[in-house]
């Protein structure tokens, strides 16, 4: 099992409700591929760099998981069909990836 995170920005006309239905969708799809979530985090609506599909801003959502290899290709393929979803990215993370992740948890636990 491989440790990833991924950060993936949705349309911002969605409603409250529609962007927690899009999110319990991902994380489903990932634990029904075996995969442990270890960590979720809602970054909110947040103003973007430069405009996407016209669109200047976008709720931002941040998983943290481990799985296979094999799962991460179909996840990205779900990416690309659903127009809900503006942008994402996927990267496997390493020992020190994972340690700044801990950090970076610990730190915002402590802010809450």
């Amino acid at each position: 099992m491989n440790h990833y995170e991924t950060v993936f920005i949705l349309n911002p006309v969605l409603s409250d409700e529609q962007v927690k239905e899009t999110v319990k969708k991902y994380e489903d799809f990932l634990v029904s591929r075996g995969a442990e979530m270890v960590s979720k985090e809602d970054w909110g609506l947040k103003k973007l760099a430069y405009p996407i599909q016209k669109k200047k801003s976008g709720f931002y959502h941040l998983f943290e998981f481990k799985v296979d290899g094999e799962a991460i290709q179909d996840f990205e393929v779900t990416f690309r069909r659903d127009e809900r979803v503006m942008r994402y990215l996927t990267v496997a993370l390493d020992k020190h990836a994972i340690a700044w992740a801990e950090k970076r948890r610990k730190r915002n636990k402590q802010k809450a």
